[in-house]
């Protein structure tokens, strides 16, 4: 009997950590053919290719090559070039899967659901409640269209029930990105140690800064306020900071960059891979970031974080003791790494279910999602 195949889509760098394990799982199982589909949202070296490398995942068996764009433009191109890949299949999959709150997340989503097809959505129920932030209006949409939410922690089943999702096609699995730090955590030290020597942080206390939410970056008052807050905090620690283009393009434009490429004691070093970063935020002291991600990631390491926004989607994160909320101002920043850096590892806890197996959760039930469609049973 041929196996049912299952798309996963992934788009961006945040989408590859969270759908290799579920790719492996799947494949692991034996029951479908899962397919990798990749919409070419980030399509550059450092943004794709060696995160694939590094993950050990295979190459996409489709690229979409959609590229960057506006909002509307990538979510209408990814949707264009989505359909037109279906319509290329002999027979619809069983089921696509989704993951993240990305443009081509909320795409394929679309294009999936208007087709009939079986829709899972991993990292489902996630609500920061800023809806000025583009991936919160793709997180609702994506949930809403979703046949089975995949959540990470105990909020999101509380946000999808009060937007009257039906709790039998909600399941509580854990976290697939913590999945796939727990699996590649030993071999990331190794990196992290090579690229600690390399950025001259070996023997040192470190803070590692990531930064590119539009709210940060794209005017010079609140970019100027945190550029101001790192540079004061650099005195006590030195600041490795792998800067996204974005951010750099905006730091030239604003006339920031030059000065902040003249302190010794802040590293401005290209966007990492996987298992450099991973290594590195696994010895940091401290990391600043406005990334979703990285809170979870911390968390996890015990590594206290400082985020900087006024929300998060990942209330979790907040509750385990090991992040903070402190918005964009400079006093307010400076005052949260003071008192993260006072944070003892031993304090920080670790959400349930966060265990390194929920890809595996999602595979079991998935299947037999797909069988209650198809009429398989359990057959193989």
């Amino acid at each position: 009997m041929t196996k049912p195949r299952v798309i996963v889509v992934v788009g961006a760098r945040p989408n590859f950590m969270k759908a290799a394990p579920v790719l492996r799982a799947l494949e692991k199982r034996g029951r479908v053919e899962p397919i990798l589909l990749h919409t070419g949202q980030h399509y550059d070296e450092r943004m794709s290719d060696l995160f694939f490398r590094d993950l050990g995942m295979p190459k996409p068996a489709v690229n979409l090559e959609v590229g960057s764009g506006s909002h509307a433009q990538q979510t209408a191109e990814v949707m264009v070039r989505f359909e037109a890949a279906l319509a290329r299949e002999a027979t619809p999959p069983a089921a696509v899967v989704v993951v993240g709150d990305v443009n081509s997340t909320i795409a394929c989503a679309l294009v999936a659901a208007k087709a009939g097809i079986l829709l899972a959505h991993v990292e489902s129920g996630l609500r920061s409640f800023d809806r000025a932030m583009p991936e919160e209006l793709n997180r609702i949409c994506t949930d809403q269209l979703a046949d089975v939410c995949y959540v990470t922690e105990a909020s999101g089943m509380q946000h999808l029930a009060h937007e009257g999702k039906r709790k039998d096609d909600c399941e509580l699995v854990g976290n697939t990105m913590i999945d796939t730090l727990l699996e590649h955590r030993v071999r990331a030290r190794a990196h992290g140690d090579a690229r600690r020597a390399e950025f001259g942080v070996a023997d040192a206390a470190y803070a590692i800064v990531t930064l590119h939410r539009p709210s940060n970056v794209d005017a010079k008052a609140p970019l100027s306020e945190i550029v101001g807050a790192i540079s004061t905090l650099a005195r006590r620690l030195p600041v490795v900071w792998p800067i996204h283009p974005r951010t750099r393009a905006r730091l030239a434009e604003f006339g920031l960059l030059d000065a902040l490429e003249r302190e010794v004691r802040i590293k401005l070093v290209p966007p990492q891979g996987y298992l450099d970063f991973l290594g590195l935020v696994d010895q940091a002291a401290l990391v600043l970031t406005d990334s979703g991600g990285v809170q979870e990631e911390t968390t996890v390491l015990k590594v206290p974080c400082v985020t900087l926004r006024e929300n998060t989607e990942r209330p979790s994160t907040l509750e385990m003791g090991g992040n903070v909320l402190c918005g964009g101002s400079r006093p307010a920043i400076l005052a949260a790494a003071e008192k993260m850096l006072a944070v003892e590892k031993s304090a920080i806890g670790t959400p349930p279910a966060w265990d390194g197996r929920a890809a595996d959760r999602i595979a079991e039930d998935l299947e037999r999602r797909i069988d209650a469609r198809t009429g398989r049973g359990g057959a193989s």
